[in-house]
């Protein structure tokens, strides 16, 4: 049985413009395939209304889980929330749970619990909480969206609270081998070790370094002896290659 889906929806001018680098792509990529779940598509689209609600109902029917990262906040560009509401047809408002987590969490700071920062306690109707130890306010799981702030430090704390609740698979398991020649070297042979094991991903990654070509190949899979037994033939194939 294949193992569950997931897409990631990644919002932000910021990171259309090159102003900040994305970084949770990476962290949720290997905490998906160490939980068994197939990480096969990645959107960044930028704070646009209908560039997000077209993202998320298309990515939705798409995979059988979507995290999106970014537009989540306190500022008026934070328009993720309202978006993941329109997309789904539901209203959205302050919610009491989220209202009085955060109040709480501001007095505790001695911190004003302003209209700005009461916009992130709204969350769409029908929609549970994902808890934020970090700094308190909310993300939201709403059908098979998970909705997330885009600060790293944030976003990994909510992807550790909601990832022990999704039913995983077989994580995937990976080795690989180095090469030292060209990937128009190894092309053929790898072809046909790729056409004897199709329940395996096997990919090749070209290098250059002082002057000469390798290629290191990856062998990936959930069935650990079958990587095994791949990656030993692609050594037959090419003796004396380091590992």
């Amino acid at each position: 049985m294949p193992n569950p889906t997931a897409a990631m929806l990644v919002i932000g001018d910021e990171i259309l413009s090159g102003r900040t680098r994305d970084s949770n792509m990476h962290h949720l990529a290997g905490e998906l395939t160490r939980r068994g779940i197939t990480l096969v598509e990645v959107r960044v689209v930028s704070d646009s209304r209908d560039a997000i609600m077209t993202a998320v109902r298309e990515l939705k029917d798409r995979a059988d889980h979507v995290f999106t990262s970014g537009g989540i906040g306190p500022t008026h560009d934070d328009i993720t929330a309202d978006c993941i509401a329109a997309a789904f047809g539901v209203s959205i408002d302050v919610r009491d749970d989220a209202r009085a987590l955060m109040a709480a969490h501001y007095d505790r700071q001695g911190m004003e619990f302003n209209a700005a920062r009461m916009r992130m306690a709204r969350i769409p109707e029908g929609a549970t909480l994902i808890e934020n130890p970090v700094s308190v306010a909310p993300g939201f799981t709403l059908g098979n969206v998970h909705v997330m702030a885009g600060v790293p430090t944030v976003f990994q704390a909510m992807v550790a609270s909601v990832l022990p609740k999704l039913t995983g698979g077989a994580p995937l398991q990976s080795q690989t081998l180095r090469i030292d020649r060209g990937e128009g070297d190894v092309a053929g042979p790898l072809g046909e070790l790729a056409a004897e094991y199709p329940e395996l991903s096997i990919g090749s990654y070209p290098f250059q370094r002082d002057g000469a070509y390798g290629t290191n190949i990856v062998i990936r899979g959930t069935d650990g002896p079958m990587v095994s037994a791949a990656m030993a033939k692609l050594a037959q194939l090419f003796p004396g290659t380091p590992a």
